[in-house]
């Protein structure tokens, strides 16, 4: 499983460890990766992602899964994030011309 959040693209960075002697080791800093269960209002059913904490912040700050994937760039959403995305403009397009 690869250690990437779905719906903001950010992943792994490298670095040093610094001991007091200064001495240096390389080291990994993985994200904050959380398994959740986020609602959609549009599609009124829940899906999993594997996102970072402060993805998940992201998402209650812009009032919700489909408020926030209508913004998120294309480019930094999984292929399942994606999916979703899709299928809720779908949805909204169709109620829209119901409208």
């Amino acid at each position: 499983m690869s250690r990437v959040c779905e719906l903001t693209g950010k992943g792994p960075m490298t670095g040093n460890n610094v001991s007091h002697a200064n001495n240096k080791t390389r080291r990994r800093f993985l994200p904050n990766l959380n398994d959740v269960s986020l609602q959609s209002e549009a599609l009124g059913r829940a899906f999993k992602f594997r996102i970072s904490a402060a993805a998940l912040r992201s998402v209650d700050h812009r009032g919700g899964l489909d408020k926030y994937l209508a913004k998120a760039k294309d480019i930094e959403l999984s292929a399942n994030a994606l999916k979703v995305k899709k299928a809720i403009a779908k949805s909204s397009a169709t109620a829209d011309a119901l409208s």
